[in-house]
This record gives structure tokens, sequence and C-alpha cells, in this order.
């Protein structure tokens, strides 16, 4: 079987399990690459960027060669690199188990128990959850999915379309280092820096992508693309401001702002200035916005992959 249709095949059956089952409690793929990452720092850690950017080549390496040594093992049966395909997409998405965080957020908020929403928010994202009151914690949430749906979705189907099973694992293992060294604590300001720095190589089409799918699918294209020109670029990261800005202009609300990471405030920009303040129904408008954007994200890039193809041919 041709590997473009491989890729579309495999790519929806991803999905579809994601859809249908979500992440696994338990075993997930991810967190045992977590755990190796884990493990390999402790050895090779160096208050240094060039044994950060070993490391990231190591890690990054092992895991994309693993996802080639088995896309070898299954090539000559169609069946077996489109099971494989499909179990790799399920492994690395993750937008059914955003979605049910995101709403259990929605829905402690919705019943007034802000300490609950709190204790929640940390599956979504690093925020300090104690410096938030409720309109503070559904603005973080819907910052979060507009973020996830680019790293855990849109990025991961784009980097699939182009390197099929190994471009899956790459993309995950660059986005689960960036999470794991990437920020600017001082064990990890300069040995993470080549993760993060590749992170935000490896997201730059992913999150264009899903910037430009949010404004077509949402419910105000016009002020998705307004947004993000005027205030995308003012974001300290050059693929989260793109993404968290078209969604702000597509919903209406205003992102951004001041907010907290491991006991450190950051005044970041505001975005979609003209916007309403986020208010608990919107995480429920900002996740069918993120479903929308996954499905559009695969129909775009299979569309791309086949039409390649037929250039070729």
């Amino acid at each position: 079987m041709r590997a473009d249709r491989v890729f579309a095949y495999g790519a929806a059956l991803g999905l579809l399990g994601d859809l249908l089952v979500g992440d696994p409690r338990h075993g997930h793929p991810v967190a045992g690459f977590g755990r190796a990452a884990g493990a390999a720092e402790r050895v090779l850690w160096r208050d240094h960027r060039g044994w950060g950017a070993l490391y990231t080549a190591v890690c990054v390496g092992g895991a994309a060669g693993l996802g080639a040594l088995a896309r070898r093992a299954v090539r000559a049966s169609p069946a077996g690199s489109v099971a494989l395909t499909g179990a790799v997409t399920w492994a690395v998405v993750g937008g059914t188990s955003l979605a049910r965080e995101a709403q259990a957020v929605r829905r402690a908020l919705d019943s007034g128990d802000v300490a609950a929403a709190r204790a929640r928010l940390p599956h979504l994202c690093g925020r300090d959850p104690q410096a938030l009151d409720a309109q503070g914690i559904a603005r973080a949430v819907v910052e979060s999915v507009a973020e996830n749906t680019s790293d855990a979705v849109v990025g991961a189907l784009v980097w699939g379309a182009l390197g099929g099973v190994p471009g899956f694992v790459a993309f995950r293992a660059v986005n689960t280092l960036d999470a794991m060294v990437g920020h600017r604590s001082p064990r990890h300001r300069r040995f993470g820096w080549a993760a993060a720095r590749l992170d935000d190589v490896a997201g730059w089409p992913g999150a264009r992508l899903t910037a430009v799918l949010a404004a077509v699918s949402g419910p105000d294209p016009r002020g998705a693309v307004r947004a993000w020109r005027a205030d995308a670029h003012r974001h300290p990261s050059p693929n989260a401001g793109p993404v968290e800005a078209s969604f702000a202009g597509a919903l209406g609300v205003r992102l951004g702002g001041t907010l907290s990471y491991g006991g450190r405030v950051e005044h970041r920009p505001v975005l979609n200035g003209g916007g309403r303040e986020v208010a608990a129904a919107d995480i429920d408008r900002a996740v069918r916005l993120s479903r929308q954007v996954g499905l559009l994200a695969l129909g775009v890039t299979t569309a791309a992959r086949l039409a390649v193809r037929g250039r070729r041919s």
C-alpha cells in the first residue's frame, strides 16, 4: 500500500481511537518515553548547552529510530502498516484527554467549587492555581486548550504526514522534552535550551495551521484573523502566540495578561483586547473549536499527502 494511503487510513483510525478511548490511564507510551528521558537526564545533565543538545539528540533520535524500525518491520504488510500508524497516532495525539480535563474544570466552576477547579488545573497547565480566581482559571483553561490543540493534535498530524511513524514519534518526543526541561528553571536554563529551541522549530508549522483552521472554523473568522495579525507577535512564544490569538478572536474573548508559573509572575500581552472576559461557558466553546480544528487538520494533512504523491506520479 502506498505511504500516503497508509497515513490517511492510519491517522483516521488513530484519531477515532482517541475519540472513543482517549489516553490510557496506565502504561501510556509517552509516559514510558518520559521515564526513559528522565533516566537519560540523570546521566547526561551538565549546566551546559552542549550537553543539553546531546541529550536532546539522544532522546529524539532514539525515539525516531525506534519508530523507523517499527515501520520497517511491518512494511511488507499493508494491514500491519495501517495498524501501526493508527496505534502511533492514537498514542501521540491527546485531543480527547484535553477535552475531558478542560470540561472537568468547567463542571467544577459551574458548581461554584473553585477549590476543585484549582485542583484540576495542573492536569492542563503549569500555572499556580492558588493565584487564580474563577475567571482566571477559565482563562487559563481556554489558553491551554488552544495551545494544546496545536501541540497535542495538529502538530503531530503535520509531522506524521511529513515523516510517517518516525515523524509522529519524533514530534511527540520533542514536545515531551520541552515540557520536561525546556522551562527556564535554574537547572534547565542552559541544559534545556536545545530542547526548547527544537520545540519552537517543530511546532512552527502546526501552530500556523492551527491558527488558520481556528479562524476558518470558528464563529468569528474576521475576529480571529484580526487578533492574530494584531497581537500574536507580542506573545513570548512564537507558536503559542498565533494559536491563542486566533482562538481569542474566534471566540470573542480576551486572553493573556498577568499569570504565575512556579512562583514567578509574568505579565503577558493581552490578546484580542476588544474581547470580553472569559467565562466558564467559554471552556466548552473552546473544546468544540479544538475538535473542529483537529478534524480539519486530519483532512488538510491527508489531502496534502495525497496531492504530493499525485504530483510525483
